[in-house]
Formats: C-alpha cells, sequence, structure tokens
C-alpha cells in the first residue's frame, strides 16, 4: 500500500472522550434551576476536599452528610419514570398535585426533629416513644413511601423537577438530620438493643428505601433485587432449613443497627466517602483539562500502525481510562465511540470490536495504580496499606492486558488485518511533546510510594491537574475549576448510591451470620477439595457481580466469599484478590455481562454473542486468580528472583494460551498443537519450578515448528 508523504498526520484522532455522558434519565436543566442545582453539585464536592483536608467531621456524621448529599443530588438530577417528550402531555395536575401534598409530611417530620433538638439541649435523656413514632416515624415514612411510588408514574419534561421528587429530597433531608441529632448524643450506643430509639429504625427504613429508589435509577435494578433478597433473608431466615436458618432479628433490631458502621456507615461507605469521591475529584479535573483525550490520542499514535492497529488503540486507551473513571461501562460508552467503530473499519466483526473494547475497559479496574475504585474497599476491610495492594495488581494487571494484547494480535495476523496509515494518526513526535500531560498520575504514585496518605496523595495529583493544564491549550482557570467540581458532584452520585447500597447487603450479612455459614459450606468443599472451594467461590463472586457495578460486586463478594477462603488457609491478600478479580470480571461474563451489553450498544452486534467474545478474550483473567493460590509469587509475594520468574514464564503462558484459544501462532495451529499449547500454558501459569521447565520446553518446541512451517509468511503479514 502506498502512503501519502503529502497529507500531515492529524494533530488528533480523539476528540470528546472527555465530554461528560448525559444518561438517558437525567435532567437537563436551564435558567435559575441549572444555576442552582450547579452551586449544590460544586458546594457537595467542596464540602468533601474541605473536610477530608482541612476541618474533619465525626466520622458518621461526615458518612451520612455524605449519603444525604446524593440522595438530593440523585433525586434532583435523575427521573424514577421515563421524560415526557416535547409533543406529549405531562403527568395529570393532580398527580404533581399529590407530589406537592407529600411534602407536608416530610416538613412536618423534619420540622419534629428540630424540636427533638430543642428537647434535648433542655437537658431531656431521651426523646418520648410515641412522639417519635407518631410525630416523626410514621410521616417520614408515609412521605418516603408515596413519594417513591408516585415518582414512578409522574411525567415530566426534562427539564422540570417532579414534585415526588421534590418529596424525596426533603425526606433525605429529614431522615438524615434525625440520624445526626441522635448519634451525637449517649442514645449511638443502644442502637442494635432493645433501648434503641424507634425513631432510628424509622428513620433508617427511609432512608434504605431512599437508597435502593435512586440506586435503581441510577444503576438499574439488579443490584436492587439483590438488596431485597438480603433484606427478605433477614426475615424469612429463621424459617430456612440447613446452613441458611439462624436465629432471626426484628424488623425494631435491625434497621436500628444497620444504618450504623456494620452496615450503610461501614466499609462501602467509609471508602466512598473518602477515597473514591476524591479520585472522582481527581478524574473531574483529568477531564475538564482534557487529558482523556490525549492519552487516547497518545494511544492511537504509539499503537495504531500495528496491525489490527485501533483494537490495540482500544487496549491502551481503555487501560489508561478504565482505571481512572471506575466503572466498566462507563469507560466502554467513553472510548468505546471512537474505538469501536474504527475497529470495524478495519476488519474486525462488530462482536469482536465490542468484545475487545469491554475486555480492554474491564482491565482497567485492576490497573494499578488506581484500579478503579475496589481496591479502595480492599485496603479498608483488609487494612492492608493501598500502596501493598497496588504493587501486588502488578502483575496480575500485566498478564491480563497481555492476554487480550495477544488474543487480538493473533486475530488480526490470522485475518490478515492491517494498521491505519501513517496520515490517519496524529504523529508521535508531536505528542511527547505534551508528556507533561502524565505529570498527575506520575505525582499520585510518587506521593503514594513517599509515603503520604491516599487523600493527601490525590489532593496533591487535583491540584498539579489544574497547574499542569496551564502548560495545555486548555487552561484551567476559575470558570473550568468550578466546571470541575459540579462534575465531580454530578459523577459521584451513582458510585455513592451504589456504595450505599452494597451497604446494606453487608449489614444484612454481618447481623445475620450469613457470611460465616458461607465460610464453613467452603470449609467443607475444601476438605474434600482446595480447588472445588476456589471454583465455588469464583462461581458465588461471579454470581453476586452479575449485573452489578464493580464497586458493589468486590463488596458483597469480599463479605460472602473472601472469609471463607481466609478460613481454609488462604492468605487474606490473596483470597480477596481472589474474589475481586471475579468481581471484575462479571462484567465481561455470560448471560449478565454489563460491559459487553455497553459495548453491543456501540457496535450494532448482538449483545449476548458480544458477552461470549469478551469471556473468550478475557480468558486469563478466569485462570489466573487461581494460580495466586498455588503461586503467591505472582502477587509479588516472594524473594525478587523468584517474582521475576514466575512472571516472565507466567507471561508466555499467557502468550501460549491467547494461542490456542485464536489456533494461530506463527501461522494455523492444528488440533493436536492446541492441545499442546494449553498445557504448556497452563503448565507456565502454575508458577512451579518443574512445570515452568516443562512449559518452556513445550513452548520451545511449538516456537521451532511453528517457526520453521510458516516463519517466511508470518514475516510478510507482520510487515504488510
Amino acid at each position: 500500500m502506498t502512503q501519502s508523504t503529502h497529507d500531515p498526520a492529524p494533530e488528533a484522532i480523539a476528540q470528546g472522550v472527555d465530554e461528560e455522558t448525559v444518561e438517558s434519565n437525567r435532567r437537563l436543566y436551564s435558567g435559575w434551576q441549572w444555576i442552582l442545582f450547579a452551586v449544590l453539585a460544586i458546594a457537595y464536592a467542596l464540602f468533601h476536599l474541605v473536610t477530608l483536608n482541612v476541618l474533619p467531621m465525626e466520622t458518621w456524621s461526615y458518612r451520612i452528610v455524605h449519603i444525604c448529599g446524593a440522595l438530593i443530588l440523585g433525586f434532583a438530577l435523575y427521573t424514577g419514570a421515563r421524560f415526557s417528550e416535547a409533543d406529549q402531555p405531562q403527568s395529570r395536575p393532580w398527580l404533581r398535585g399529590l407530589g406537592y401534598l407529600l411534602l407536608l409530611p416530610a416538613a412536618y417530620a423534619l420540622l419534629q426533629v428540630w424540636l427533638m433538638q430543642r428537647t434535648l439541649a433542655g437537658g431531656a435523656m431521651r426523646i418520648d416513644a410515641a412522639v417519635e413514632a407518631w410525630h416523626f416515624g410514621y410521616p417520614l415514612m408515609l412521605a418516603t413511601f408515596a413519594a417513591i411510588v408516585l415518582s414512578w408514574f409522574q411525567r415530566q419534561h426534562r427539564e422540570r423537577l417532579a414534585s415526588a421528587d421534590l418529596a424525596l429530597m426533603l425526606c433525605a433531608v429529614a431522615s438524615a438530620a434525625y440520624l445526626l441529632l441522635i448519634y451525637n448524643t449517649p442514645m449511638r450506643m443502644s442502637t442494635g438493643t432493645a433501648f434503641a430509639p424507634p425513631g432510628i429504625a424509622y428513620a433508617a427504613i427511609a432512608g434504605s428505601a431512599l437508597i435502593l429508589e435512586l440506586t435503581r435509577r441510577v444503576a438499574g435494578l439488579a443490584l436492587v433485587i439483590i438488596s431485597a433478597l438480603f433484606l427478605a433473608y433477614v426475615f424469612a431466615g429463621p424459617y430456612l432449613p440447613g446452613f441458611l436458618g439462624y436465629p432471626g432479628l426484628s424488623m425494631q433490631r435491625f434497621f436500628s443497627q444497620v444504618y450504623t458502621d456494620a452496615g450503610i456507615l461501614g466499609p462501602t461507605t467509609a471508602v466512598s466517602s473518602t477515597y473514591i469521591i476524591l479520585f472522582i475529584i481527581f478524574a473531574a479535573f483529568l477531564q475538564a483539562s482534557k487529558v482523556g483525550d490525549y492519552f487516547v490520542n497518545f494511544a492511537f499514535a504509539a499503537a495504531g500502525r500495528a496491525r489490527g492497529g485501533p483494537a490495540k488503540v482500544s487496549i491502551f486507551a481503555s487501560g489508561l481510562m478504565g482505571m481512572i473513571n471506575g466503572t466498566s461501562a462507563g469507560n466502554v460508552v467513553s472510548t468505546g465511540s471512537l474505538t469501536i467503530p474504527l475497529m470495524k473499519k478495519v476488519g474486525y466483526p462488530g462482536k469482536s470490536a465490542g468484545a475487545i473494547e469491554a475486555a480492554a475497559s474491564t482491565g482497567g479496574q485492576i490497573m494499578p495504580p488506581i484500579m478503579g475504585a475496589g481496591a479502595f474497599i480492599m485496603a479498608e476491610i483488609t487494612g492492608i496499606p493501598y500502596t501493598e495492594i497496588a504493587v501486588a495488581a502488578l502483575i496480575p494487571a500485566i498478564l491480563y492486558f497481555a492476554s487480550v494484547y495477544f488474543m487480538v494480535d493473533f486475530e488480526a495476523a490470522k485475518k490478515g488485518m492491517q494498521g491505519m496509515r501513517k496520515e490517519e494518526i496524529p504523529q508521535f513526535r508531536r505528542l511527547v511533546k505534551q508528556v507533561y500531560l502524565f505529570a498527575p498520575i506520575v505525582i499520585l504514585i510518587a506521593a503514594l510510594f513517599m509515603g503520604y496518605s491516599v487523600i493527601r496523595a490525590g489532593t496533591l495529583a487535583t491540584a498539579s491537574a489544574a497547574v499542569v493544564s496551564w502548560l495545555s491549550p486548555y487552561k484551567m482557570g476559575p470558570r473550568a475549576i468550578l466546571k470541575a467540581l459540579q462534575l465531580a458532584g454530578t459523577m459521584s452520585i451513582q458510585i455513592i448510591a451504589v456504595c450505599a447500597c452494597a451497604g446494606l447487603i453487608v449489614g444484612v450479612i454481618s447481623l445475620t451470620g450469613v457470611g460465616a455459614r458461607f465460610s464453613s459450606l467452603l470449609l467443607g468443599l475444601a476438605g474434600v477439595s482446595q480447588l472445588l472451594a476456589l471454583f465455588f467461590a469464583m462461581c458465588i463472586s461471579i454470581l453476586l457481580g452479575m449485573g452489578m457495578p464493580t464497586t458493589a460486586a468486590y463488596a458483597v463478594a469480599a463479605s460472602v466469599v473472601a472469609p471463607g477462603l481466609i478460613n481454609i488457609g488462604i492468605q487474606p491478600l490473596v483470597a480477596h484478590f481472589f474474589v475481586f478479580y471475579f468481581a471484575v470480571v462479571s462484567a465481561i461474563t455470560p448471560p449478565v455481562a454489563l460491559a459487553s451489553y455497553a459495548a453491543a450498544g456501540i457496535s450494532g452486534a448482538n449483545a449476548m454473542a458480544t458477552s461470549v467474545t469478551s469471556f473468550k478474550v478475557g480468558l486469563a483473567a478466569f485462570i489466573v486468580p487461581f494460580m495466586f493460590f498455588y503461586s503467591p509469587a505472582l502477587l509479588m509475594d516472594g524473594t525478587w528472583p523468584q517474582i521475576l520468574r514466575v512472571g516472565v514464564t507466567a507471561t508466555l503462558g499467557i502468550v501460549l494460551l491467547a494461542a490456542a484459544v485464536q489456533a494461530w501462532f506463527f501461522g494455523p495451529v492444528k488440533a493436536w498443537q492446541r492441545l499442546l499449547m494449553l498445557v504448556g500454558a497452563l503448565c507456565m501459569i502454575y508458577g512451579g519450578i518443574y512445570t515452568d521447565v516443562a512449559g518452556l520446553a513445550i513452548g520451545a518446541l511449538l516456537f521451532l515448528m511453528q517457526r520453521g512451517s510458516h516463519g517466511g509468511g508470518t514475516r510478510a503479514a507482520a510487515t504488510g
């Protein structure tokens, strides 16, 4: 193919990667309403920055405000029903009137909280139970549940706030206000006992219902259904047979304790209110300074001319973007809108293009140093420093992306695909001049390994993103900084709702003891076979993660599965990484694969076919976690020579695995050679000295055979 020497390479091919994604159920305000909610989003983001760095709050109070703010913004920005189009009628006036009428019991409940505060300030030790029930609890419950149901039927134009959602915002304030009042008195110690004020249970029931409704709006029904099943277990458990049975909890005792650090205010909210919100702000600043566009353009310049170029660009770009934005499906939408059409252009079928993007975007969740958000929860649950977790994730991340890369490379070679032409991609030498845009991430890594706390390191990286932008065409002045803060406040809603909902599930697990019973089940299986116990743990982790965002999937699986793995003798870091990996790859595991479905929506291919193909592309992610158990050196647990040997041989094993799956090495691979490749791959991934030697011998034999048979053709294809 003759390449033009006259047309200069474009300055950039990626534009708009950093643009904010607007969901189909998201309101788009204008005028004073836009200003109002923009100010609220900015204030919400600033509240976290100030509280985390300058003016710390009492822990439970901070987390309650954190959740309440997300509920207020969430109900303001996301509708509970479909929008009414401009030429369609809105909901009937009586529905809107009913929504405004529900403001009365919500406001009355909030007024009662103020009166209770006056009573306690006057020296009273506690509030009369009848007053709490009739004047606070019942009005709050009426307003909350009636407004939730009404919001499902109240259709408004996209720029208007529904009256039912206004009532829900007020209910969130009333519920949070009561919890703030009681948890800052000695009555906080009575939670979970018969002496707990009944108002705690009412506030917790209303708060839990609000969290579930917002989760439905921003993350779909899957997590809500799973939460409902766990909640049903609280009251049905005493009547279940076998290991699922437990003595039982009354509604009062359960709900008076679930909205504490044993549940909703526990590890998941602890992480979302500190690390996650901080890195969302960091990601928003990177988006405002157009670093995402630079990442994708850099990937095009580095890999665009290789065979199957856009697919390899997808791997690099999605890995860089995915580790920052913390959601596989969101990453597919942002980078896949550019890479998937280009992959189809060079010859990839729609299902393959979507599958590659889904697998690469999912891998971003295990890419150090940021690793989406799940790693922060791992650090919180295990007590292992975040820096150790990031270091331990290095080899597994390399193995995952090496697998995806060689899957793509061998498929491109098999189909005779070529890369993009020189004039179609940005010039690498131009982009190198802007390499300083990587500085915020470099500063983040350096600060973490210099011993700074994650919060301080994230704050420094966020500030550096604004400073570095002054060297680029997208300088961040006061207006851009406010825009970034507004974007951060909006972006945080989904992950905070998901973490709070996951906290509800974790609360059920801890308060009913069902996690301990799963542990005993795994212990029994381990007596038969540890491999069988690991396989069962994998199935449970994937099943719990289906249809759920990565963060919630890991948080739930870590509560149910990880303790059982630790009890059968697996190290805590290995056990949690095992669970974390499968929680992540649940996004590309059929039949419910969120990342694959998002990619299919862009590629136009069948969703199920795309998810099956993405499962095949990410196959290494389903094998490598088992090797953590047999070879902890994969998680940097061992001597340096041992870690180096295991890392190199496992990578070579991944290459053989990709060749076996794609039936191509240096050329077509026969059936018996594929079987031999699979054996050699598993030997090298296993990590033992003797198995490594056997795997290397098999690999060398196949290399010589393939090189001798197809070497010339491969060289021609590679240069083509």
